[in-house]
């Protein structure tokens, strides 16, 4: 489920990739021993983890506005095509 709560449902095959940009509420919700996740960040950067309390706002949304975006593609390299969709506020 992506973007929260209300948000919406997406299904996954074998072999697909989701890169999630900061600040996109996101949870697996039917788990099972099958599905892998691997959560990688650019060089510099650790995950920060929030609940989507409103105390964690604005000081989330601050955060969120400086991260930066990767250096290349992180399944293409350098040339794929991460930076035509993942476009900062």
């Amino acid at each position: 489920m992506l973007g929260g709560d209300k948000g919406v449902i997406v299904d996954f095959e074998v072999g697909d990739v989701l890169i999630i940009p900061a600040g996109v509420a996101h949870k697996n919700i039917e788990p099972d021993n099958t599905f892998k996740c691997v959560g990688a960040y650019p060089k510099g950067q650790n995950y920060d983890m929030q609940y989507g309390h409103e105390y964690e706002r604005p000081a989330a949304d601050s955060r969120i506005r400086k991260v930066e975006l990767p250096l290349e593609d992180p399944v293409f390299g350098k040339f794929g095509p991460l930076k035509e969709f993942w476009k900062l506020p």
